[in-house]
């Protein structure tokens, strides 16, 4: 809720921004505002409080509308309520700030490419796979959004950081995935203060050479102390065995790419959390962070304390992991953690956890490890996936396999960080979970979310990778859910040690569960009513609202819901295109007295074959429109929600 005064209000612009301005999103138009004002009268700013908000959702896109499946659509509204009784109702609608690929204007003012590749020497990567057809390479798969505000930039200019996770093809038709460096941009918007639009002034790609290019970024969030913290996910197995998410020839594909070479690219560089900062010039610096593990790094979040980090690992046999750093805003040294159940986690049970600690240590140490000692894999452990018959090894399962390990005299620190999947697993972490994706907070209430996209495999028992230990055993549901975890101060580490923060996971539960069914007309295999693989969480404290973008196959169009935690109402806001994923959501309670929504969405259109019972002949409507609207499923958007006011009334 925003900090209002209670003085009177003095001037109509003031009760714009007390009405308009704190409640919600930035508007789509003014011309309702004079009624509005009118009908809640000119009572002091205390009547004007924000008091309250519901969402009404839309309805999903039908096959009488192939217009509606093939494109991004909003059909919902939400409803403020104030302080005096007053409500006013905001029409939703979706306005994007570009789609990849077209030309937008750069820092130094010339025209560039939205979701543009570029080499390890900032040179644009060409895409030659169709002759006499050559462009620059431009994502298809705009991801995780931070906006915020810089000091010293000027009043009206907000920053929107994206990251660009991958393109799904060539214009040949081939597959690119993970095989070219992720792009990301800072884009400089100019906020409109009468209604909150912002509108793209230029366009800035952030120079990552100085951190070996960036592997596959999905999510991301938005630090505490304004900093964009990104991630790289699926991150190669430089033991090659199929243990984590990506093989060595990947790499070799990317680092021909990135450097001009299959050698250059090292896989430990990879897999470790990113942090952009931005400058007031609408430029950027950007780190990696080595101390964080490397894992299937999906969308981190940073508690209040500025300290304490949660993450999930968008891996199958994945764990829950905490960082608590030694300094507040400051992620470069501090201590990482593995969860363990102590209790069995299902789908009724409420289950305790203890946190295992993996070890301490600075980002530097660990890059040195890998960019100055040029560490191997084979100098920290033995890992072989055919059982040795020696009691010396321990048996791991990651990734549904199953594989022996062996630690190797003082490696403790570099498996900590740099085999953390092998390592975590090797001390008794639950290592269960089936594509962790987003975390995020609810911070009154100390609870924590984590999106799993499908219930499966590891998470099952009798499922492939289940280990009946990790004390994790659902009934599968291939849509997935949203685990809640309840949050403590004074606890320890499964070793007795005190872990010094106060937002210490200690509990988890299901909290939100998708329904899985026999495909529909459209195609659906999960209920249409219900989140399916939820993917992008985000928590609005002001709104009390838990925000839930899919990452689904199971749903033809992928939503983004609100659910709120004090009703329990679930809510549709937004459909993406037939075939895409619902990316790039961040919440962000108050901008200079406006409240946004940030939504992305990737390949439309994608993997057709996943939607068998859905009519050839819709299907191919739908298809055409796609094409058409993006560029033959080369693009994709970047934008944000808007709202409409209708008219007020007022409350009894």
């Amino acid at each position: 809720m925003s900090n209002l005064p209670t003085t009177p209000v003095t001037s109509r612009r003031r009760m714009l921004q007390l009405l308009a301005g704190a409640p919600m999103l930035p508007l789509g138009t003014g011309g309702l505002l004079a009624t509005t004002l009118a009908a809640c009268g000119g009572g002091d700013d205390s009547d004007l409080r924000f008091a309250s908000a519901t969402f009404t959702g839309m309805a999903a896109p039908s096959a009488s509308s192939p217009e509606a499946l093939a494109t991004t659509t909003v059909g919902s509204s939400l409803q403020v309520t104030y302080g005096n009784g007053t409500t006013t109702t905001y029409q939703l609608a979706y306005q994007p700030f570009f789609l990849t690929g077209q030309q937008v204007t750069g820092t130094s003012g010339a025209q560039v490419v939205a979701g543009g590749y570029y080499d390890i020497n900032n040179q644009p990567i060409i895409d030659r796979s169709v002759a006499g057809k050559e462009r620059q390479f431009f994502s298809d798969c705009p991801d995780g959004t931070s906006l915020l505000t810089v000091a010293g930039a000027a009043a009206d200019t907000v920053f929107a950081v994206v990251q660009f996770e991958y393109t799904t093809a060539d214009q040949s038709g081939a597959s690119t995935y993970g095989t070219l460096p992720s792009p990301i941009a800072v884009l400089t918007l100019k906020q409109d203060a009468a209604n909150g639009h912002l509108s793209l002034v230029k366009y800035h790609n952030v120079d990552t050479s100085k951190v070996h290019g960036l592997w596959i970024t999905c999510g991301a969030s938005l630090s505490p102390w304004g900093t964009h913290l990104s991630s790289e996910e699926y991150e190669p197995d430089a033991f090659n065995q199929g243990l984590a998410g990506q093989t060595l020839a990947t790499l070799k594909a990317y680092s021909k790419n990135v450097y001009g070479n299959e050698t250059s690219a090292k896989a430990y560089n990879y897999g470790h959390l990113p942090e952009v900062t931005v400058n007031a010039d609408g430029t950027a610096s950007i780190r990696k962070h080595f101390c964080l593990g490397r894992i299937s790094h999906e969308l981190i979040h940073v508690l209040p304390d500025g300290r304490t980090a949660l993450m999930g690992d968008d891996a199958t046999n994945g764990g829950f992991f905490m960082f608590v750093a030694d300094k507040a805003k400051d992620l470069s040294a501090g201590t990482l953690y593995v969860a363990k159940y102590t209790e069995k986690l299902t789908d009724t049970t409420t289950a305790k956890m203890q946190w295992i600690k993996l070890g301490h240590a600075t980002s530097q140490e660990i890059e040195n490890l890998v960019n100055v000692s040029n560490i191997q894999p084979t100098d920290i452990m033995d890992s072989t996936t055919t059982d040795p018959g020696d009691a010396s090894y321990t048996k791991i399962v990651l990734n549904k396999k199953t594989a022996w390990v062996r630690l190797k005299a003082g490696q403790e620190k570099a498996a900590a960080f740099l085999e953390t999947h092998r390592y975590a697993a090797l001390l008794g972490g639950s290592m269960a979970f089936t594509k962790m994706e987003g975390t995020t907070a609810n911070a009154k209430d100390k609870v924590a979310y984590s999106a799993l996209a499908n219930i499966q495999d590891s998470m099952v028992v009798g499922g492939s990778g289940y280990v009946e230990a990790n004390n994790v055993a659902f009934p599968k549901i291939t849509a997935g859910g949203v685990l809640a975890h309840d949050m403590a101060a004074g606890q320890k580490d499964s070793k007795g040690n005190a872990i010094d923060s106060e937002w210490v996971p200690t509990q988890s539960r299901l909290l939100l569960r998708g329904e899985d069914i026999a495909a529909d007309s459209l195609g659906n295999t999960a209920n249409p009513a219900k989140v399916a693989s939820p993917d992008n969480l985000k928590f609005s404290e002001k709104l009390r609202t838990l925000l839930i973008g899919e990452d689904s196959g199971n749903h033809l169009n992928n939503f983004l819901w609100a659910y709120n935690v004090d009703t329990k109402k679930l809510e549709r806001l937004l459909s993406c295109p037939a075939g895409a994923e619902s990316t790039g959501l961040h919440a962000v309670d108050e901008i200079n007295g406006w409240t946004y929504i940030m939504s992305n969405f990737q390949h439309a259109g994608d993997e057709w074959n996943r939607f068998s019972a859905l009519d050839a002949g819709l299907k191919s409507q739908v298809d055409a429109i796609i094409n058409a609207r993006y560029d033959n499923k080369h693009s994709a958007a970047v934008g944000y929600l808007t709202a409409t006011p209708l008219q007020p009334q007022l409350g009894s």
